[in-house]
């Protein structure tokens, strides 16, 4: 089965899982839960979308066996984010932007965490890029490992099987199982609006700020001319 290509093939969650499987599909959400790289992954329409497939029969794997699987993943990525936080410290605010570092992303998962505090693992699970950053800010803020933990858990199941078991309702339904590419292509484009919507947000912001710097005044055309004869 193919879907319409609607942006890089290597982030269609059709195209993964048949090129990678399902431990293609365990390494992707190992590296969106937690490595700085791993943020623009697709992990929610990737749960989703292996839901479908394995309830369609097109993916061979067991449903509870990939849901397992998947909380497992989630939690050890977020596990690794904690770790890797704690080690690095606050040299990461430090750290200069590159093509795959942005410094926003950064702060915007410190706000995310100073306002929810701990809960803010499990609700960071359904926030696209703060789902990644989350935990590193947890080591960063040296966040008490017990209660890191328990959060990390509770997240990871609720949103690893909780995605995964929705996309496999859903093909239970006979209209979904009849147009299931179409469902996919829907799915994809799902995904892309949080990113556009960022990028959109992004350059208002940028916009605002340059309309708020002070333009530089030019003298009256008369006191111009003046200068110029001098």
């Amino acid at each position: 089965m193919t879907t319409l290509a609607l942006g890089p093939s290597w982030l269609d969650p059709d195209h993964l899982l048949n090129t990678f499987g399902i431990w293609g599909l365990l390494l992707i959400v190992f590296a969106e839960s937690g490595l700085l790289i791993g943020f623009f992954l697709p992990g929610d329409s990737l749960l989703f979308t292996c839901g479908l497939l394995i309830t369609a029969g097109t993916l061979d794997f067991p449903l509870w066996g990939a849901v397992g699987l998947i909380c497992v993943a989630a939690i050890l990525g977020d596990q690794a984010g904690y770790l890797f936080g704690k080690k690095v410290g606050p040299s990461l605010f430090n750290r200069p932007d590159s093509r795959l570092f942005k410094q926003e992303n950064v702060v915007k998962a410190h706000e995310f965490f100073e306002k929810y505090g701990p809960k803010s693992l499990v609700l960071a699970r359904f926030v696209p890029i703060v789902r990644t950053f989350t935990p590193i800010i947890a080591g960063v803020s040296g966040m008490k490992y017990r209660s890191f933990i328990t959060f990390n858990i509770i997240g990871g199941v609720l949103w690893g099987a909780g995605v995964t078991l929705l996309g496999s309702w859903l093909g239970n339904i006979e209209f979904v199982h009849k147009n299931i590419e179409a469902i996919l292509i829907l799915i994809v484009l799902v995904s892309v609006v949080p990113i556009a919507i960022e990028f959109l947000r992004a350059r208002s912001k940028s916009k605002k700020a340059q309309a708020a710097m002070p333009q530089p005044q030019t003298p009256p055309q008369g006191q111009r001319g003046r200068h110029a004869k001098r």
